[in-house]
């Protein structure tokens, strides 16, 4: 593959039009968890699958993270979007099916949380479509967001999902408001929640034998959520959070979390919101500009 260097913006979306948030709220908050289970250690490294210690760290999701994480969405009343590989969905569906009925949304996040790689396109087809086919076969959901399996995407790749039905995409780290995406050929296509990398609890606590690096607490993570959500909601965006059960379902940083979304829901004026009602109220915008 050749590759195009050539001076030009690389995401060529549409601009963020003005957005005003429903019931007069200054900004938006949009829950988000990445329910990787083991994928996130076998999926881009398939030899893990014998190295029963390293990928317990993805079975904390079935064994406590997720209830735990539920059990949080209904003490505060909320709900939020659980995006699910669908290898995840077949592996514990004991586990996920409780999300589903407990009114969540279920975003898609690929088959095997392969990274998207636009040198083996039909492998990257192939993850859409088994982790449709996934979802269907154990919850059955037909979802309509994406986010991309460690966090990448392209060109054919976003026109694909489009072509499959998804409606919106939450990856992208380019902006504090929602747009629209501009696919090859210049038609409109998803609508883009995009990512603030510093709400990704990843980053902060977890860690592994083979990739060790330091973890951090309650006073370097809960001051950095607040200080970055009371900005973004000072501008009126959106605060998108990226959270993994095996992370935040562990008993410190559940607490981290539960804190920080205490502090948002004391604001008052936050609209706390799943992706699939984000989306909606940005296309109902869409229209109201078109007339």
């Amino acid at each position: 593959m050749t590759y195009d260097l050539s001076p030009r913006p690389l995401n060529p979306a549409f601009e963020a039009p003005p957005i005003t948030w429903p019931n007069g709220a200054k900004s938006a908050l949009f829950i988000g968890f990445d329910v990787d289970a083991e994928t996130a250690w076998i999926g881009n490294n398939p030899s893990n699958i014998d190295r029963m210690v390293t990928t317990s760290h993805g079975g904390y999701d079935a064994r406590v993270g997720i209830a735990k994480i539920l059990e949080l969405m209904k003490e505060l009343g909320l709900k939020a979007t659980f995006f699910v590989p669908g290898w995840t969905a077949l592996a514990h569906p004991a586990a996920c099916e409780p999300i589903v009925q407990a009114g969540h949304e279920i975003g898609h996040h690929g088959y095997l949380h392969k990274m998207p790689d636009r040198e083996k396109l039909e492998d990257a087809f192939e993850e859409i479509d088994r982790g449709f086919e996934a979802l269907e076969q154990a919850l059955g959901v037909t979802p309509i967001g994406y986010r991309a399996p460690s966090g990448e995407n392209f060109p054919e790749l976003l026109a694909y999902l489009a072509k499959s039905g998804v409606r919106y995409s939450s990856s992208f780290r380019d902006d504090i408001l929602p747009y629209r995406h501009r696919l090859a050929d210049g038609r409109p296509g998803l609508v883009e929640i995009p990512v603030n990398f510093a709400f990704d609890d990843w980053n902060f606590g977890m860690s592994s034998r083979t990739s060790p690096r330091p973890l951090f607490g309650r006073d370097a993570v809960l001051p950095l959520w607040i200080d970055e959500f009371e900005a973004t909601h000072a501008w009126g965006g959106i605060t998108t959070l990226v959270l993994h059960p095996q992370v935040s379902g562990r008993p410190m940083r559940w607490h981290i979390l539960r804190e920080f979304l205490l502090h948002v829901q004391a604001k008052g004026d936050v609209w706390i919101a799943t992706g699939a009602e984000i989306t909606g109220h940005f296309e109902h915008l869409e229209g109201d500009q078109d007339r």
